[in-house]
């Protein structure tokens, strides 16, 4: 290992476990309503500088461009889709990323309206999850972790994904209700049938 960060099973699993709830619910934003969900794809701004890697976006009235084999549709150019995404999620894996410091300047120079920090293993601080919300040019905490601007919050869930145990930043309503899994709503389906 030569010390350079990483991310690991249980921060991959995380990603899949955000993204794939959201496409569980492909209304979830409104009836008809596109959006864009995904993770560790390279969210270029300009031209001739490196992308940001977020762990986990969501871009609303967007759709793919087209064939996502081809090179120019494989990452998220902000000038092919007219905007940025609404929220970037970063999950902690190590003291090197940045994530509460220059990530989240760089988030905020793009003009995101909402970030979001998962620290499962309380690297960086006492807090497990910070929620940013833009507010001029700069980020401010908001004292809940609602997101009005896209009526999604994020919560913490205790339990086991992908036959992972663990401690899982999860998305949820206003009153802090898990949006399930697609495992989890077709328990619920079987429940009620």
């Amino acid at each position: 290992e030569d010390g350079a960060p990483v991310d690991g099973f249980p921060s991959e699993r995380e990603m899949r476990l955000l993204v794939q709830i959201l496409h569980v619910f492909p209304e979830l934003f409104g009836a008809g309503r596109d959006f864009l969900a995904a993770a560790n794809v390279g969210l270029f701004y300009a031209l001739h500088k490196p992308p940001l890697v977020p762990d986990v976006f969501i871009s609303l009235d967007v759709k793919h461009p087209g064939d996502l084999h081809l090179k120019q549709n494989q990452t998220y150019m902000v000038w092919e889709y007219g905007k940025v995404p609404e929220v970037v999620v970063e999950i902690v894996s190590n003291k090197k990323g940045g994530e509460l410091d220059k990530k989240k300047v760089d988030y905020a120079r793009l003009r995101i309206p909402y970030y979001v920090v998962h620290d499962p293993n309380l690297l960086l601080s006492k807090q497990e999850v910070y929620v940013f919300e833009l507010r001029g040019d700069q980020y401010e905490e908001r004292g809940d972790h609602w997101m009005p601007g896209i009526g999604l919050g994020v919560t913490i869930w205790s339990g086991e994904f992908e036959n992972m145990p663990g401690r899982w930043l999860r998305w949820c309503d206003i009153d802090g209700t898990l949006l399930p899994t697609g495992s989890e709503a077709a328990q619920q389906a079987q429940l009620i049938a």
